[in-house]
């Protein structure tokens, strides 16, 4: 499992592309965060830290995402359940990404 990221390391670690329905932004990683609003399958986002957290004995990732969401205008930051996403190196190939799941 790769380790969590140091949010200082650099401005960011990739790009993300939504590859669920529905994926809840929460304003702190683990399902006990608050829901800030949802993002639609296809929606790119700029991930600036991954963290590894314990639920009930088993270990899943978070990313803090960002960006401006065109649903959703009022988040422009939260956490994500990594398996939500599909991450990509660069914002192109995010887009890419995305294009072909909206199709």
């Amino acid at each position: 499992m790769p380790p969590s990221t140091n949010p200082l390391a650099r401005q960011y670690i990739g790009f993300g592309v939504v590859n669920v329905s529905f994926a809840h932004v929460l304003n702190e990683p683990g399902l006990e965060g608050i829901s800030q609003g949802h993002l639609r399958r296809g929606t790119v986002v700029r991930i600036i830290e991954r963290r590894q957290i314990i639920n009930r004995g088993l270990a899943e990732l978070w990313v803090l995402a960002e960006g401006n969401y065109q649903e959703n205008t009022n988040i422009s930051r939260g956490w994500l359940q990594e398996t939500s996403l599909e991450i990509y190196n660069s914002e192109r190939r995010a887009n890419t990404a995305s294009r072909r799941m909206i199709q």
